[in-house]
């Protein structure tokens, strides 16, 4: 059966717009609340985008299924300054952006023309992508609908803004930012090419050491060496620059000059002078007032800090190798220097660079692996190391709390500060500048730094469940790295600061607790109320259940059934059930969404879930525009279908994992999705008859299917829920059909139509459009999306009827492999099952204490010596072996079977069911005996080795 996808899901969802399923509002159900990340509207989605609001919207659908009343709905995201480079890029004529419009997202050449105003590209890639999640099945609630410059958000926005400020989780000071030096503004993950999140490292410090007028200022991470320093290290190829700055003199490379420009600082170039002439003189270290030779080095990069860098050989690996060096070719000064030792750490000699760098092998100066020994030597002193006598006062200091000590001594004495730097340099900013960072003045941050409020955002972590579990430490580490973050900006699309209409907030500091406005911006959109409505007083009423109805309505305006309306529908829905994005939002969005809602909300509105998936590769490559292999959603949708685009980038991958989405899963997944709709268009609902042995079986396989996929479902491992639906099931359907097949039976319709009806409304939230055709089909008078999701049901398992199924099918397989092996054509084949009840009794016992996690040979033959039932099992160890082997190879799932349910007579079962399905298999009768048996036929001796379902088979 060929499928026309873009027919059938323009069919249903008509169906879905008409019925208006997705629309909801409180009731007497239990509810659950799902938001993803909305997107930024400057380029359609694409396919990796799909991945993040594929795996929401199967959560939300699942959760309709199981009774709840579910809230799923979207926004769109137009704050900061992306459109606004972009606008300049196009203007400008930028061939690169030009071409990505017309080739790759195929915009009219009529809209890319007015996409000069920031505002067009902004609404235009809006519809395109509201117009793909509606193609691509989302159950979304459009109603509420809004965007981040809509007059109703920005209300919603000051007053978030301000109850920040008036909790003094906002303050006003100085502090480095990520700074795009062409905008002038500051960036965050949203503004910066590739969506990368500018981290600054403010753990590094400039260090002052004196040459005659000059400073020379050097950078550190470990201001504690400076007890340590033998030498500076300058390039003798550099030319550097004599620099102004404020009221001292530095000498430090040009590319540095730029750096210290945006520290708030006066600087000016007066000179310059050569690496040259720096070496061989010396510069007074300012701690001690030694002399410390100034030494060449190549490896010294102009880019890197101030160009100049101090030498501490005793405990910087490439120091040690850089003076080794120099002393190898006879470096007259070099032959003065020797290392000193300051750290003293458990494992390490006196010289410990040295001593690492033999142990690794290292070479010379331009060794790779001296990146490895730096950082292996600088994790272990940090944590293990301690400051010996030469560090004066800070002698036995442990490295970790010393190096702080250390510093503020010498910031005391102002011989350090700090010097902040990019960590992940370089970013570029959307309009394509190299971004710097900013020290600030008067700028108004958040004190994401405050210890006090990382304690409660680690309190809300540790209560809330996080999927998949183990990237809960990845939060931890961004709470306690985080700090000031500024929450303002001067140029953007956005919500001015209340109190300083200067500033606009800045795009990641809107977009925290948005989900809260959810619930209230359907009455904005419908009019029921207007922006100017939004007061204060509201929001504190119906957010934050502060003041009373009577001061509202005479500041809103509002009656005061409406503003009781609107905070029981907040109060109904929230907080956030489950909180979808992708793993690069855990360093910021996701972080912040936490830190905000412990901020401004009391703990039971806290939320209760994040879910965190990996992003999407394409043929094992990243997207990209210039490897051209994104595929806008849209796109995708229109040539292949939008349900199995939505099951290939769901099978690709578990939860976190990067899915790897290509197009032969697409196709493969279309044909199985054409063969399942083909089989439930001919089942027909019918009687269910007096059930057999593999009707039982199949059913009991049904119900453990539907709690495996159950669960599945609810902890997001989604793709082995898929996998279990659309190939699992088809494995046990096709053992199924040979059973019945070779017992002749027509009477399996109604058991079929019963199974795939339960396979079909589980396929639903994964691929609902074509699941909607497949339940039409099978003759469902409603929506599949509307029905009740399977429940498992432990009554309609028949443990026994599983494992007796088992017994027949590994029998089957162990005849093949025998004939397999031997190559024979059987003439008669002869069953021999086991009757001995000591065999038996010491079988089950083996099997106790293996589900009950004891697999260990030893201890399983002293407790059943010990036990007086099983004592005789001293007598038959190669059993026992052979036994727990059996055991070993099956899953936890028939063991525990296999002991909750009762004993079965192997050779009644095998004799009733073996004999039609294996005159089909092997074309030739099969006899079935018990080891026991008088008129046994066993020319070969084989029935004693027969074992609880390991029947022994001799083949003539």
């Amino acid at each position: 059966m060929t499928i026309n996808w873009n027919e059938i899901e323009t069919k249903w969802q008509r169906k879905w717009a008409e019925s208006k399923d997705f629309e909801t509002n409180p009731n007497e159900k239990l509810k659950k609340f799902i938001t993803v990340a909305y997107p930024y509207p400057n380029s359609p989605q694409h396919i990796g985008h799909g991945r993040t609001y594929t795996l929401a919207d199967v959560h939300a659908r699942f959760y309709r299924m199981q009774g709840y009343n579910v809230l799923f709905p979207m926004g769109f995201h137009y704050t900061g300054t992306p459109v606004l480079g972009m606008a300049k890029r196009i203007e400008a004529g930028e061939k690169e952006i030009l071409d990505g419009l017309r080739n790759i997202y195929h915009v009219p050449e009529e809209d890319i023309k007015t996409f000069v105003e920031p505002i067009k590209i902004a609404d235009y890639f809006h519809e395109e992508i509201k117009s793909g999640m509606i193609e691509m099945g989302y159950s979304i609630d459009w109603r509420r609908e809004f965007t981040t410059i809509d007059p109703g958000y920005q209300k919603f926005i000051e007053w978030q803004i301000t109850t920040l400020k008036e909790k003094g989780r906002i303050i006003q000071g100085s502090h480095p930012v990520g700074w795009c030096p062409k905008d002038q503004n500051p960036v965050s993950q949203h503004d910066t090419m590739g969506d990368v999140e500018p981290k600054i490292d403010d753990k590094n410090f400039l260090v002052k050491f004196k040459f005659d007028e000059f400073i020379f200022p050097i950078t550190t991470l470990r201001p504690e060496t400076i007890f340590g320093v033998t030498n500076l290290w300058a390039n003798p190829n550099v030319t550097y620059k004599k620099v102004a700055v404020d009221n001292e003199k530095w000498i430090v490379s040009e590319e540095c000059v730029h750096k210290i420009k945006f520290f708030e600082k006066e600087v000016s170039i007066i000179g310059d002078i050569s690496g040259k002439e720096l070496i061989g003189k010396s510069a007074t270290a300012p701690h001690s007032g030694a002399e410390i030779l100034i030494l060449p080095a190549d490896f010294v990069e102009p880019g890197m800090g101030t160009g100049l860098v101090m030498s501490v050989p005793a405990h910087a690996p490439k120091d040690y190798q850089a003076l080794m060096d120099l002393k190898a070719k006879n470096y007259e000064l070099a032959s003065q220097i020797e290392p000193i030792p300051i750290i003293i750490t458990e494992g390490y000699d006196a010289i410990p660079a040295k001593q690492i760098c033999e142990k690794l092998g290292v070479s010379d100066q331009s060794d790779s692996k001296l990146e490895e020994a730096t950082k292996e030597l600088y994790l272990k002193e940090f944590t293990d190391g301690k400051l010996n006598e030469k560090c004066d006062k800070f002698n036995n200091e442990k490295v970790q709390f010393g190096r702080d000590k250390v510093r503020a001594w010498l910031e005391e004495n102002n011989y350090l500060e700090k010097f902040p730097v990019l960590e992940n340099a370089p970013v570029r900013c959307r309009c394509g500048a190299e971004c710097v960072v900013k020290v600030l003045n008067n700028q108004w941050f958040l004190n994401y730094g405050d210890e006090e409020w990382k304690e409660l955002a680690r309190n809300c972590f540790d209560d809330m469940n996080i999927l998949p579990n183990n990237i809960k430490t990845e939060f931890k580490e961004v709470i306690d790295w985080l700090h000031e973050r500024a929450c303002a900006r001067q140029q953007g699309l956005g919500t001015k600061l209340p109190w300083d209409k200067d500033w606009i907030v800045e795009s990641l500091s809107d977009s925290v607790i948005y989900m809260a406005y959810y619930t209230l911006s359907r009455f904005v959109n419908d009019e029921t109320v207007q922006p100017e409505n939004l007061t204060k007083e509201f929001f504190d009423y119906v957010l934050l259940d502060k003041g009373d109805t009577s001061l509202v309505a005479s500041t809103s305006k509002l009656s005061e059934e409406i503003i009781n309306t609107m905070k029981k529908e907040f109060t109904y829905f929230y907080p956030v059930d489950s909180r979808h994005s992708g793993r690069d939002l855990v360093q910021n969005h996701l972080s912040f969404f936490v830190l905000n809602h412990v901020a401004i909300f009391d703990k039971k509105l806290w939320p209760r879930e994040i879910v965190v998936n990996g992003s999407v590769m394409m043929n094992g490559a990243k997207m990209s525009k210039s490897m051209g292999n994104i595929i806008p959603l849209r796109t995708a949708i229109r040539e292949h279908g939008a349900d199995p685009i939505r099951l290939a980038i769901i099978s690709s991958a578990e939860l976190l994992q990067d899915a790897d989405f290509n197009m032969e899963s697409v196709f493969g997944i279309q044909n199985k999705l054409e063969s399942l709709l083909e089989e439930c268009s001919r089942l027909k609902k019918s009687p269910i008859p007096e059930l057999q042995a593999e009707d039982r079986w199949i059913l009991s396989k049904t119900q453990n299917k539907i709690a495996e996929i159950t669960e599945a479902v609810e902890k997001m491992r989604l793709r082995e829920a898929l996998h279990d639906i659309l190939f699992t099931f088809e494995s046990d359907l096709s053992w199924y059909a040979k059973r019945v097949k070779a017992k002749g039976r027509e009477d399996i319709s109604g058991i079929l139509h019963q199974i795939n009806s339960a396979r079909v409304a589980m396929l639903s939230p994964f691929a609902p459009h074509i699941a909607e055709e497949m339940w039409e089909k099978l003759g469902g008078t409603d929506l599949v999306s509307k029905s009740q999701w399977p429940q498992y049901s432990k009554e309609n398992v028949n443990a026994t009827s599983i494992q007796s199924e088992e017994l027949l099918k590994s029998t089957i397989d162990d005849i093949v492999n025998i004939l397999k092996v031997t190559k024979i054509t059987p003439q008669k084949i002869v069953i021999y099952v086991n009757s001995d009840e000591l065999k038996s009794t010491v079988y089950r016992k083996i099997l106790s204490m293996m589900v009950g996690g004891q697999n260990n040979m030893g201890v399983i033959m002293k407790e059943l010596i010990a036990d007086s039932q099983t004592s005789e099992a001293k007598k038959m160890p190669d059993y026992i072996q052979k036994v727990i082997k059996d055991l070993h190879s099956e899953s936890e799932e028939i063991k525990t079977m296999k002991l909750e349910s009762a004993e079965f007579d192997e050779k009644e079962f095998l004799s009733k069911e073996l004999a039609s399905i294996g005159k089909k298999e092997f074309g030739v009768e099969i006899s079935v005996y018990s080891e026991s048996d008088e008129n046994i036929y066993d020319p070969k001796g084989k029935a004693r080795h027969a074992r609880p379902f390991k029947p022994a088979i001799l083949i003539e």
